[in-house]
């Protein structure tokens, strides 16, 4: 999914992306193993994430993740 199909929600001016737990997203600049792809583990103020290649998780501000964003793919339901 592009991010020009995303949904976008704009609060208090503020305009992110509406991402779920277990989303998987791709973003901008690698990680230093080598992965772009990333699955959310957490929504709250910061997003957590959790690299594909090796496990290691990360807190992103909003505002930094949707700077980093490139591509958003939502979770299969069920």
């Amino acid at each position: 999914m592009s991010l020009s199909s995303v949904r976008w929600r704009q609060s208090k001016g503020v305009i992110s992306v509406d991402v779920q737990v277990g989303d998987t997203v791709t973003l901008r600049k690698p990680h230093p193993c080598g992965g772009y792809v990333w699955e959310v583990m957490r929504i709250g103020a910061d997003i957590g994430l959790k690299c594909h290649g090796c496990g290691r998780r990360v807190m992103l501000t909003r505002r930094e993740f949707n700077k980093r964003l490139k591509k958003l793919t939502p979770r299969k339901p069920g």
